[in-house]
């Protein structure tokens, strides 16, 4: 399965008892929609290559999923899944409308500031750390904006658009630092 055409659902935190079962912390808004799930893909390496497993059964506890895989039967070959993220095909995510999106949807998307126009467009999200923030092309390098209701207004589906309105200086605080780049 490509990477790209699959969501993270979450990662393996931990095992659970002696048989083989995973601890799964989920990324999700509805943990519920993924209480039946059949298989799953497992991204072990960390490079996007994605292995399928299926799921012998599972149950909630909490935030968290305990899932027991076929074939995976010993806490030892549990462990070697820990830290392994969990993803599933874009298609089963349940479908969105209105002003709700999904990250992956904003890729790709024209950014058109309310001030300045349009700037550029979205090439990824980063979503490690105390804040999301959102990858930008614009002339050439990368700008990172803060995902922010105050930043990031409205996501346009038909047009591919999102519109930001960006803090003053934060588009000048990256030519400052193209044109130091420039003068080594």
């Amino acid at each position: 399965m490509d990477a790209d055409a699959c969501f993270q659902l979450g990662y393996i935190k931990a095992t659970h008892g002696l048989k083989g079962e995973v601890q799964v912390v989920l990324d999700v808004d509805q943990p519920s929609n993924y209480y039946q799930l059949e298989s799953v893909f497992l991204d072990q390496s960390g490079d996007g290559t994605l292995v399928p497993f299926f799921v012998e059964h599972i149950r909630a506890q909490g935030e968290k999923l305990i899932i027991k895989f076929e074939e995976v039967n010993h806490q030892l070959q549990a462990k070697g899944l820990i830290g392994s993220s969990v993803h599933l095909p874009l298609d089963l995510l349940p479908p969105l409308s209105g002003t709700s999106y999904y990250f992956h949807e904003i890729i790709g998307c024209r950014v058109l500031d309310m001030h300045r126009g349009e700037l550029g467009t979205v090439t990824c999200i980063y979503d490690q750390g105390p804040q999301r923030l959102v990858g930008m092309e614009y002339q050439g390098h990368e700008v990172l904006i803060p995902f922010t209701e105050e930043i990031i207004r409205s996501f346009d589906r038909d047009s591919g658009s999102v519109l930001v309105s960006l803090p003053e200086g934060l588009l000048e605080i990256y030519q400052e630092n193209q044109s130091s780049d420039h003068e080594d």
